[in-house]
């Protein structure tokens, strides 16, 4: 019986590690697409950068920001316009699936506290297509001494 169970285990492992090291690889590349779409858009500001990283649509869930790519391009130039100056500092970086999660710590103003993001990406094919954030200032003083990084 020991045998029967060791075979079995085996077997599974080699019909299996194929599939999740292709998933694992799949994960990284979407991370490594937004981790660089990320850059382009909010930190350079470069619509034409950030572009490449978009699929054939983009829906935007913030209730802030209008949908679509142009939509996105409208952003972009909204914070040239008001926040040359803005940074955002990806803290962490999750992926599952077809999903990138980013925790990030922007700062629109130098010498602000900032926000503290986080941001959802879903992706088709390696390219995104859809965005979800929550954002929350940073505030003055905490209720604990944990910080939100």
């Amino acid at each position: 019986m020991r045998s029967l169970v060791i075979a079995l285990v085996g077997a599974l492992s080699f019909s299996v590690s194929p599939a999740f090291a292709a998933d694992a690889a799949t994960q990284e590349a979407n991370k490594k697409a937004v981790l660089e779409f990320y850059d382009a858009a909010l930190n350079r500001k470069d619509f034409d950068a950030a572009a490449k990283f978009f699929g054939p649509h983009y829906i935007q869930h913030n209730p802030t920001a209008p949908d679509g790519i142009e939509g996105f391009k409208a952003f972009l130039g909204f914070l040239r316009e008001k926040f040359p100056d803005s940074r955002s500092e990806i803290k962490r970086a999750f992926a599952d699936g077809d999903y990138v999660i980013l925790h990030v710590h922007s700062v629109r103003e130098k010498g602000t506290r900032g926000r503290a993001i986080v941001d959802i990406f879903r992706l088709e094919n390696g390219k995104i297509v859809e965005h979800w954030d929550v954002v929350q200032e940073i505030p003055e003083k905490a209720a604990n001494s944990n910080g939100m990084f």
